[in-house]
């Protein structure tokens, strides 16, 4: 018998590393250069190992996309348990959680997605979607003008990050944020 046969299976682990690679190499070469021979190759996954998890490079994408939304939701979820005050509390979490985005680690797998947004229509409309349920999730709460506006402004900071088109220095990220923050709060 191989060693292959007496190996332990993760699937769970080989899933998010292809994930992780797929994320990497996006950022490094671009949309183009997420290809499923690339991918499993830097993986050191075989073809076929990939094929298992994402059938054709739409479905990693989409498997990308599940992946960072859900870590958004998780992290959102924490950030409105610990906030007192029901008007805005949706709000002021999605700020945290793009003012968080600066951090590097945080913002690759974001910063594929975005790229990805951008040019696949498919995933669009995911994201369309996300925005659409959590708004409806949130009507009550965080459907005000300022809540809105505080989102907006929050959406054209993390696209400004991935472009790196303005260099934004702490102490005006904190001010920033502050005034975002009270807008939620109208």
């Amino acid at each position: 018998m191989s060693i292959a046969h007496h190996r332990r299976k993760q699937p769970e682990r080989v899933r998010q590393q292809l994930l992780e690679v797929a994320a990497r190499l996006s950022l490094e070469q671009g949309a183009a250069g997420v290809t499923l021979d690339a991918v499993s190759q830097a993986a050191g996954v075989s073809k076929g190992g990939l094929l298992h998890h994402f059938p054709n490079k739409m479905a990693l994408l989409d498997g990308l996309f599940d992946d960072l939304t859900g870590k958004l939701d998780r992290t959102i979820a924490e950030e409105m348990r610990s906030d007192p005050v029901a008007h805005g509390r949706f709000t002021r979490a999605y700020l945290s959680c793009v003012f968080a985005l600066q951090d590097e680690a945080e913002a690759q797998g974001w910063q594929v997605l975005t790229i990805a947004l951008l040019s696949e229509p498919q995933l669009r409309a995911r994201w369309r979607q996300w925005v659409a349920d959590r708004a409806d999730q949130h009507v009550g709460t965080d459907s005000s003008a300022g809540c809105l506006l505080a989102r907006f402004a929050a959406d054209g900071l993390w696209l400004a990050d991935l472009l790196k088109s303005h260099d934004i220095d702490q102490a005006t990220r904190q001010q920033m944020r502050a005034r975002l923050i009270s807008l939620s709060q109208q």
